[in-house]
């Protein structure tokens, strides 16, 4: 699929307080010259969550179909699991969304290492660390029912 529009850039993090405890994510979209900042945050959540939640929340922000989507992420987790096949084991729920929404687009990812200067990789771990220092969160309900049940 060809397409005349630039490729947009999605940088994404997820951080935890405590693994579990309070967490958040932060994301930074850029197209051209425009970009879009976008965070929330959890009561009770883990590091993992937050860091695939943050790419799911800013592929949901994209609207067009069939978008060239370069996606940079210091998470392990997130990247070798989507580029290398690693067993989901854990956040099934979250996959599922993941899943459903990467139909939509040509996506890459990009592992680059974080805290290490990245501009855009340093503001989305502000926003997520400031979303999840906000008084009264909200429930990440999958995470606590799965916790309440193990």
């Amino acid at each position: 699929m060809t397409t005349d529009r630039p490729p947009i850039f999605l940088y994404t993090d997820g951080a935890a307080s405590g693994n579990p405890g309070p967490g958040g994510y932060g994301v930074v979209l850029r197209c051209g010259e425009a970009c879009k900042e976008l965070s929330g945050g959890y009561r009770r959540t883990t590091n993992n969550r937050m860091e695939l939640l943050a790419v799911i929340r800013g592929l949901e922000a994209i609207r067009w179909r069939g978008a060239e989507v370069h996606v940079y992420s210091d998470s392990t987790y997130v990247v070798k699991t989507v580029t290398e096949g690693w067993k989901r084991k854990k956040n099934q729920d979250l996959w599922a969304q993941f899943d459903a929404l990467a139909l939509r687009f040509r996506l890459q990812f990009h592992w680059i290492k974080g805290h290490a200067g990245h501009p855009e990789n340093e503001r989305c771990d502000r926003l997520a660390v400031a979303a999840y220092s906000l008084p009264g969160l909200p429930p990440d309900e999958q995470y606590e029912q799965n916790e309440a049940t193990q």
